[in-house]
């Protein structure tokens, strides 16, 4: 495994940001992370996968790590059930694809999600009335700190929304994951633009699903390739009774879903085209027309532009409707 020096993590962030990174290396198995974590002790880590969700604005004085662990293997199987392990470095539409194609169902509306394998339950990756942490049984890892092997089944992993303790700790590279999917599929009615999207459809088959979703996806979202992004930038709010009062009493037809323990969901895109942000730019940094919730970039390499464009539309919807939006994607 080749440790290289001062690299450029502009090809390694979607949103196309420069930063150089003391140390970077791209380990095949969980004994080469083992093996680069024992040789840099005193370095700080970053486990980096396919960079859909995290931008830089400076220099990384440090070691990346960046898995290339890959591979699929069909593991235990029942009637109704087959658990699946995947490497962390697998593409992860690639990897739902594969699913889909062979009957396997519960990732279907995750289809197009930019990212790897390994970053899914990261971010509890969620579409369409879907989240991963529903089909996730195992996430196997290294301990950054003490070069382990540690395995978390589903409820260690503290999964919520867009979270889990992977984000939290940032102590764990992970290596390979293990979903749990069902070998039949009935489409269940979740999503008002998938629905529509699949109208005039009575039994839409799995792969009809996917192809529904893409479609959807690709009409709404930007591609980063063609328009870096991260995707979805900040979280959807949740909201106390006294914010959600506050909120409906300024916008009465804002959405706005109640959830368990006395809280309210509404949405961030909402918010921010409401506060007339959509479209929005400011220099080479700006809103994206089609879908309120993704910030894009339109040509700068610089991430300091993006944080402050970030911190921008924060203040106007703050000072417009007393909400702090959260950001959704890792700024380093």
């Amino acid at each position: 495994m080749e440790i290289l020096h001062d690299i450029q993590l502009q090809p390694y962030n979607s949103f196309r940001t420069r930063a150089l990174a003391k140390f970077f290396c791209e380990p095949e198995s969980a004994e080469q992370i083992k093996e680069v974590l024992s040789r840099f002790p005193d370095e700080e880590k970053l486990a980096l996968g396919g960079g859909c969700n995290l931008f830089f604005t400076k220099n990384f004085d440090g070691l990346v790590i960046r898995p290339a662990v890959k591979g699929i293997s069909l593991l235990d199987e029942t009637a109704d059930e087959l658990t699946v392990e995947a490497g962390a470095a697998e593409d992860w539409d690639g990897f739902v694809d594969y699913c889909v194609r062979r009957g396997l169902s519960g990732l279907e509306n995750l289809s197009l999600i930019p990212g790897t394998v390994g970053a899914a339950p990261v971010q509890n990756i969620g579409a369409y009335g879907a989240e991963v942490k529903d089909v996730i049984t195992v996430v196997k890892s290294i301990d950054i700190k003490s070069g382990a092997t540690v395995d978390f089944d589903n409820g260690a992993c503290r999964f919520a929304y867009r979270d889990s303790i992977f984000k939290q700790m940032r102590r764990y590279v992970v290596t390979s994951v293990i979903f749990r999917l069902k070998k039949s599929f009935v489409y269940r009615k979740k999503y008002v633009d998938l629905n529509e999207e699949l109208n005039g459809i009575d039994s839409p088959s799995l792969a009809q699903v996917r192809e529904a979703v893409i479609r959807v996806r690709e009409r709404k979202l930007p591609d980063y390739r063609k328009l870096p992004n991260a995707g979805s930038f900040f979280k959807n709010p949740i909201l106390t009774f006294e914010e959600k009062e506050n909120l409906l009493s300024l916008c009465p037809e804002a959405p706005v879903f109640p959830l368990d323990g006395g809280v309210f969901k509404t949405s961030a895109a909402y918010l921010i085209d409401k506060a007339g942000l959509k479209g929005k730019r400011e220099g080479k940094v700006g809103i994206y027309e089609k879908h309120a919730l993704i910030i894009v970039n339109y040509g700068t390499d610089d991430g300091k532009k993006i944080l402050s464009f970030m911190q921008s539309v924060q203040q106007t919807v703050s000072d417009r409707y007393g909400i702090k939006l959260e950001p959704e994607v890792w700024v380093f």
